[in-house]
């Protein structure tokens, strides 16, 4: 469902898995403060910050990109951390949603760009909370280790500004472009973007899949 209402994104979905017990049991560890907002923005840090960024392993299955496998696995990437986000969201009675855009990233692994043969990123994630009667995007995708490394800009989220990535890194260099909006959904539209990355990134998995992303950060960095 593409730019679903509030109402639309409160229940459960396929991948948004909000009823799952241990995403219901990490939005209630984390779920801090007594307004929406106050528990967006701790729930937000809890995912950026406690799952590490790995876009090495992605696994463009229906089990590979459900919001509780983050929770299972320790790390996801940017789609999936948003996906638990929202999951988190929607377990507290937080209306959240998924968005996603085409973006340019300047500052990524020498292995991704030989895989990718592109610096564009197609389906990039992000998490659309529904606060104070408006939509907030909040993109917990990077942790804030990973940005020391790189020299990044960690992105906040206060639960009333856009938290989206900085143009620019914390030395003046390109970061992040964003090229194009595809809109928000209420789940992950798995099919869509498997048959775009298959498409656009033949060599994926097999380019990275066995490699180590934590490994080349730290030997880039």
């Amino acid at each position: 469902m593409q730019n679903p209402s509030p109402e639309q994104c409160i229940a459960p979905t396929t991948l948004v898995d909000s009823a799952h017990p241990a995403v219901v049991e990490f939005a209630r560890a984390h779920a801090e403060g007594a307004t929406d907002r106050e528990k967006a923005v701790s729930l937000y840090y809890a995912v950026r910050d406690g799952f590490r960024y790995d876009p090495y392993r992605v696994d463009l299955t229906p089990d590979g990109m459900r919001a509780s496998r983050v929770l299972a696995l320790g790390h996801g990437w940017c789609v999936t951390k948003a996906a638990l986000l929202a999951a988190a969201c929607r377990a507290q009675g937080i209306p959240a949603r998924l968005g996603f855009a085409d973006v340019r990233n300047h500052l990524s692994t020498e292995r991704m760009r030989q895989t990718m043969k592109t610096d564009v990123f197609t389906w990039h994630g992000y998490a659309d909370i529904w606060l104070a009667g408006a939509w907030r995007k909040a993109t917990p995708a990077f942790n804030v280790e990973l940005c020391d490394k790189f020299g990044l800009l960690p992105l906040d989220f206060d639960g009333e500004n856009d938290s989206i990535y900085h143009p620019f890194d914390r030395s003046g260099n390109r970061h992040m472009e964003y090229l194009l909006q595809r809109g928000a959904y209420d789940d992950v539209p798995l099919a869509e973007m498997r048959a775009n990355f298959e498409a656009t990134y033949p060599n994926w998995n097999i380019g990275l899949a066995k490699e180590d992303f934590a490994a080349d950060v730290e030997r880039e960095t």
